[in-house]
């Protein structure tokens, strides 16, 4: 365990932004000192000060990575207890300096590698890094085209983006919202889609008999939800059998203030709470956990779900 004195010698460290600035940079690339002059526009007697500072307390290494002498975080040697601050300060801060030294140390990492080209430069972190036309817009409407939905509900549908993006891949899309102003916007939107239907309604009770759709998503609809189970339990009613629904929805926080300016009217759920309405509502869970994690604060956690109906 941390003492008081050694708590507080770190603290001051991490305090200096520059500091800072320089750990998390090799975090992300681990570089020289000149292409850490590059990528700063700082002098180079100022970066080897402050990495001098680093390297005695442990926080960087350095060492001959391929031709120089680079430098990096490697948080498996920091000591055990020290472990958790690196994934504190490497996950939350998100900072527009940052952003751009990263970016800029990228270009240095690319233009470096004597050996192939681009691909070769990031590899094993190529999802963090940008490349013109590969972007996650790019994969999921390619994913897309594998679909066949036949009939499928959109519950909580506001103003019809799932409908415009799927509806091409359904035999029949129907978007269901409590706000009929939004019914009205999604109906504008998709005027030119004759496959999509519209309906005002509430997810509680749902307007259809048992056994109706192949699909029913259920995207951010439940952080409008004060008896989650019932909606869920509904989405499975109108489902035929063989059919799934999917859910989306945040996982339990505590920034009230933040999503009651977005009417949300509760604090999120656990995937064991969305598993366990799932099965209640005579599903089949195929999946159902935490798994993304938005990249601005409060850093929300997005549970997604999928469930059959035999």
């Amino acid at each position: 365990m941390l003492d008081l004195n050694d708590s507080s010698q770190l603290l001051r460290l991490l305090a200096e932004p520059t500091r800072l600035r320089l750990l998390l940079l090799l975090g992300h690339e681990p570089l020289s000192v000149a292409e850490l002059t590059s990528v700063t526009q700082l002098t180079q007697s100022r970066i080897s000060s402050h990495l001098a500072r680093l390297r005695e307390a442990g926080l960087v290494v350095d060492g001959g990575l391929g031709g120089g002498n680079r430098y990096t975080v490697d948080a498996t040697r920091w000591p055990r207890d020290l472990r958790p601050l690196w994934g504190l300060l490497s996950e939350r801060i998100d900072d527009a300096q940052l952003a751009q030294d990263r970016e800029r140390a990228t270009e240095i990492v690319r233009r470096r590698t004597v050996r192939g080209g681009w691909a070769e430069s990031v590899a094993g972190r190529m999802e963090r890094q940008y490349s013109p036309g590969r972007t996650w817009e790019a994969v999921s409407r390619s994913m897309i085209e594998l679909l066949d939905l036949g009939n499928v509900l959109d519950v909580g549908s506001g103003d019809g983006v799932l409908a415009e993006l799927l509806s091409p891949r359904a035999r029949r899309f129907t978007c269901l919202d409590l706000s009929a102003a939004v019914i009205d916007a999604a109906r504008h939107r998709l005027a030119d889609r004759p496959n999509v239907g519209f309906e005002v309604g509430d997810m509680h009770a749902l307007p259809w008999p048992d056994d109706v759709f192949d699909q029913v998503f259920m995207l951010h609809a439940l952080s409008y939800s004060a008896r989650p189970a019932t909606a869920l339990g509904e989405g499975a009613r109108v489902l035929r059998p063989g059919g799934r629904l999917v859910v989306a929805t945040i996982a339990q926080h505590e920034h009230e203030a933040t999503v009651a300016a977005y009417d949300h009217v509760n604090l999120g759920f656990t995937p064991a709470q969305i598993s366990g309405w799932l099965e209640q509502a005579g599903l089949t869970v195929r999946d159902c956990a935490a798994r993304s994690r938005e990249r601005q604060p409060p850093y929300f956690r997005l549970i997604t779900a999928s469930a059959d109906k035999s």
